[in-house]
This record gives structure tokens, sequence and C-alpha cells, in this order.
């Protein structure tokens, strides 16, 4: 397979997702052991927080290829489906 540079996410992406899934591990043993409540809110809040930089890589990558290619290249109705799709997106991760 050819290293594009969405391959190159692709992998950072999966590598990523393999810590956070170690974190919540901990977090569930950290629960299990009833270790002190700050420490585990803490472990939990870094968590959500590489999870968001999963999700805006993600993002980044669907402007970059879907969004673009649909711009240049799709009808009228399939661009106006993905900026509205891009915009019910961008109202969740804001919230």
């Amino acid at each position: 397979m050819r290293k594009t540079p969405y391959t190159t996410l692709h992998e950072e992406n999966l590598a990523r997702v393999s810590r956070i899934e170690g974190q919540v591990r901990g977090v569930r043993r950290m629960i299990e052991e009833r270790e002190y409540c700050i420490d585990i809110i803490t472990q939990i809040q870094a968590a959500r927080s590489a999870l968001g930089a999963v999700a805006r890589n993600i993002l980044q990558k669907h402007l970059d290829a879907c969004v673009s290619e649909a711009l240049r290249h799709k009808s009228k109705e399939e661009t106006d489906e993905k900026l509205r799709e891009l915009m019910r997106v961008m109202k969740r991760m804001c919230r």
C-alpha cells in the first residue's frame, strides 16, 4: 500500500486510540481500587481530550478529502448536503 498523508494520519489515529483504550482501562482500575477522586477525574479528562484530538484529526481529513471533493466535482445538492453534515458535526463537537 502506498503511503499518503491520509495513510499516515490513519495510522496515527489508530495509535492514539490504542493509547486511549489503555487510559480508559487505567480509569477502570483506578475506580476499582478506589483511588483518589480527583486523580480519576484528571485521567478521565485526559482521555476525553485525547479523543477530541482524534475527532479533530478525522474532521480535518474529512474537510481535506470529502468536502473539498464535493466542492470541486459534485452537484449543488451533494455539496449542500456535505456542508449541512459538517455543520451538524461541528455543533455536536462544540457542546
